[in-house]
């Protein structure tokens, strides 16, 4: 019986097997063709090729120091003015306690991105950095994306370089890939006027990556983006990982449609179909031969759709987040966190193995399938 029900994917196929790399236009062909079963087949041989059976996730917790922000990501639901009555802004001693009131045992990593707060000094930032080194030894700080950097290097009046040095002696392990958006100028110009450029991003994981931080990559889509625009989102990070292989995973972000302006004035109300979330991780699986993971993100297109991904070129779930509103102010419907013993039994029964990590993607604990996590 014939595999291949879509001739254009057979020289793909032959690419895939071999272990050749993808054109853009195999990767266009792949973004149109029909045949989805010989495209998630494809997707999950590369998966099984590089993490075999096993799926990885981290002990994680969310936190948001500030959503005041003066950007005006048109994307955006999460960012408030400083006198909106639903703004907050931490101070280091108000982020360390929120910690300590959340921590978990066997809490693994910390995860920040917040908004760009006008007046906020610099000191602020690699202070809040060593205090929670101070208060949680072993707790992985993965904070500040690289649109983040940009504008700590305005308020601190350095290089980015310098920036990203003084946050490293001060106890950063790792950055999160989000401020990507899409790289595309036409793209870029309508969602993140105000955001650091797509060149400036690039620019500040290459320095990252030359310090040894190691980072993530984002990429949000469902908006206004065309495929095209996708995949030379996805071509300008392969060739990045290419120079510096400093990126850990690659993440696709579902556009969340509710209470922003972009879907307001779009009139798009409507999230993104499963199909178009599973065909974008297999595309990126497929795509970026040089990246180790594809990250489902289950907060926006839910721990169920996560499930089935992990058939489509998924290795890797994020983690248990405990707290999450980014994603939420815009209309995610997922639950804020996910337990551990959850997120074990999620990737448990899509016949997955479950692989505890750190932000390092150190192997902690490999789960087998009788055991489930103890919270």
């Amino acid at each position: 019986m014939k595999l291949i029900l879509d001739p254009a994917l057979e020289p793909i196929e032959q690419k895939v097997l071999a272990g050749e790399r993808l054109s853009f236009a195999d990767g266009m062909v792949l973004y149109h063709t029909h045949d989805l079963g010989t495209l998630s087949r494809l997707a999950n041989l590369v998966r099984e090729r590089k993490n075999g059976d096993k799926t990885y996730f981290v002990h994680s917790m969310r936190l948001e120091f500030t959503n005041i922000c003066y950007v005006g990501c048109t994307f955006c639901a999460f960012a408030a003015n400083k006198n909106e009555a639903r703004a907050w802004d931490y101070s280091v001693e108000d982020v360390v306690a929120h910690v300590r009131a959340k921590y978990e045992t066997g809490l693994q990593e910390l995860h920040m991105s917040s908004g760009h707060h006008p007046t906020r000094p610099w000191s602020y930032y690699p202070e809040m950095v060593r205090e929670l080194n101070k208060n949680f030894p072993g707790l992985q700080v993965k904070a500040f994306t690289a649109a983040e950097i940009e504008h700590l290097s305005h308020i601190a009046k350095k290089s980015t370089l310098e920036v990203l040095t003084e946050l490293k002696e001060a106890g950063l392990a790792a950055m999160p890939g989000g401020g990507a958006e899409i790289f595309a100028d036409r793209v870029r110009l309508q969602i993140a006027k105000r955001k650091v450029s797509a060149e400036q991003w690039l620019e500040i994981h290459r320095q990252a990556h030359s310090l040894g931080i190691r980072t993530n990559a984002t990429m949000l889509y469902g908006h206004i983006e065309t495929l095209e625009e996708r995949l030379d989102h996805m071509d300008r990070l392969r060739n990045l990982q290419d120079e510096t292989h400093g990126f850990f995973s690659f993440i696709p972000l579902a556009f969340q449609p509710d209470a922003n302006s972009l879907a307001f004035n779009l009139g798009k109300t409507e999230f993104t179909t499963g199909i178009d979330d599973l065909r974008n991780l297999a595309v990126s699986r497929l795509y970026l031969d040089n990246f180790q993971h594809i990250k489902g993100y289950w907060v926006m297109i839910g721990s169920d759709l996560v499930q089935v991904a992990l058939d489509w070129g998924v290795s890797d779930v994020d983690g248990t987040i405990i707290e999450e509103h980014i994603a939420h102010a815009a209309g995610a419907t997922s639950p804020l966190g996910l337990s551990r013993e959850k997120m074990v039994g999620m990737i448990q029964k899509a016949g997955r193995i479950p692989v505890e990590r750190n932000a390092y993607y150190d192997e902690l604990k490999i789960y087998n399938s009788l055991e489930l996590a103890a919270d």
